[in-house]
């Protein structure tokens, strides 16, 4: 039987567009995927989260991590890895690319054998890759319903 999991990072706080959250706009994509393709939701989460809240500090702080090439450590394990044929992997679009702690979790475990969908919230960058799903963080964060159809929509052109 076909297992599924679905890893992302989200952030709260104050988010362009938006304003102050207490969900990230991610978070909320993952959770309709998960609800959507019965999937396992695991949330990549930075082991020393020194992230600053306010938006114009965490585009700082996200543009040096980028420039170092960081590997934040994160918290928690996968421990079934090899239990799930598909993943897919959430991000916010930071810098026109995912964020550090999304590498870390990608170089932690081996995902060749895996179909693996990106998905990515964004205010008008778009995704990293060709084919990342990608959408508004203010959509996601504000219109469910439609949020739901693109979601519903996207996973349906790759099968699910």
């Amino acid at each position: 039987m076909s297992k599924t999991l679905i890893a992302y990072f989200s952030r709260t706080g104050e988010q362009y567009s938006v304003g102050n959250i207490t969900k990230g706009n991610t978070a909320i994509v993952a959770e309709i995927i998960a609800e959507k393709t019965n999937g396992d939701l695991f949330e990549i989460k930075v082991a020393n989260d020194n992230y600053p809240n306010k938006y114009t500090s965490l585009v700082q702080f996200a543009k040096e991590e980028k420039q170092r090439n960081a590997r934040p450590a994160i918290i928690g394990e996968v421990n079934n890895i090899n239990d799930y044929d598909t993943v897919f992997v959430g991000y916010p679009n930071w810098w026109a690319e995912m964020p550090m702690p999304v590498y870390t979790f990608l170089e932690k475990y081996d995902l060749s054998n895996k179909k693996v969908y990106n998905f990515c919230t964004h205010e008008g960058s778009g995704g990293v890759h060709a084919n990342d799903f990608a959408i508004y963080g203010h959509t996601a964060q504000k219109d469910k319903e439609q949020t739901e159809m693109q979601v519903a929509k996207w996973l349906n052109s790759i099968g699910f």
